[in-house]
């Protein structure tokens, strides 16, 4: 598995990591698929994605005490980040959260908190004073902002006092390539790492038919990988990027932690870009 920094922190994380929305339940908890989640996941440590991202709001919670029982045995090799919701941007339910985050985790310190949307309702300077907070008290290491614009990013650094914004989650994909617009470039000039979510397109890649599909099919065959290897890898590309793909069966898990060996060919990568323009 492949490190990339994160931030200017110091620290490396891994290329791909694992995302868990879905898993313990999309709005409310749903504990049917639990055993397969956390095979999912366990999995997926041993073939080197140690990056776990959740929120409190997958599964109303019950997804981080998924993620939980996953890493039971090993949680200190494994990099955990977690987000807290718009609606408790608040000061004191900045902190409430993140308690209440780190009592399902079953752990005293989260590596990366995040928040998860933006929330205009609430001062950001609010919410960033929570946020440092919980790295001057020990219980956050790194904060991270996730489905921010460049100018919510630099709102929210300018608000803080001490602390970086190591990173961006949002949503990149060979079908969503809407960060290219700026953020993208904001974060590499600014050393933000972007995470990547939904980087097969929320399921769309796997689905698609004709026009660009055509040419990752032509280009997926020539390499003998699958589709969404090579929209994964496409992702990948960027040096400056991470991703966190969910993937619940384990031929998938294998699929994507084999991802970070390779890089799509000069030639191929740019007929993708043009294909999916």
């Amino acid at each position: 598995m492949q490190f990339r920094p994160l931030g200017r922190t110091g620290e490396s994380i891994p290329v791909i990591g694992q995302g868990t929305w879905g898993m313990g339940g999309e709005m409310g908890p749903d504990p049917s698929k639990d055993k397969a989640s956390v095979e999912a996941i366990r999995l997926g440590l041993e073939l080197g994605m140690n990056f776990i991202d959740t929120a409190e709001m997958y599964g109303g919670g019950h997804s981080e005490e998924v993620v939980a029982e996953a890493i039971e045995g090993r949680r200190e090799e494994v990099f955990v980040a977690s987000k807290v919701s718009p609606r408790h941007f608040a000061h004191d339910d900045v902190l409430r959260s993140a308690r209440m985050s780190l009592k399902r985790l079953n752990r005293k310190q989260m590596d990366l908190y995040q928040l998860h949307w933006p929330n205009s309702k609430i001062p950001i300077a609010e919410t960033m004073r929570a946020m440092e907070r919980l790295v001057e008290d020990g219980l956050v290491r790194f904060i991270g902002v996730s489905n921010f614009s460049v100018e919510q990013m630099r709102e929210a650094q300018e608000s803080l006092s001490r602390e970086k914004i190591v990173s961006n989650q949002i949503e990149y994909s060979l079908v969503d390539r809407s960060p290219e617009a700026g953020v993208l470039q904001y974060c590499q000039k600014e050393g933000i790492t972007v995470i990547a979510y939904s980087p097969l397109g929320q399921g769309k890649i796997p689905r698609g038919r004709g026009g660009p599909f055509k040419v990752l099919d032509e280009i997926a065959g020539t390499l003998g990988r699958s589709r969404n290897q090579i929209a994964l890898a496409w992702v990948l590309q960027h040096d400056d990027v991470v991703a966190i793909p969910k993937a619940a069966d384990k031929q998938h898990v294998h699929e994507n932690a084999t991802v970070s060996d390779w890089k799509v060919p000069g030639e191929d990568y740019k007929k993708l870009n043009q294909a999916f323009s």
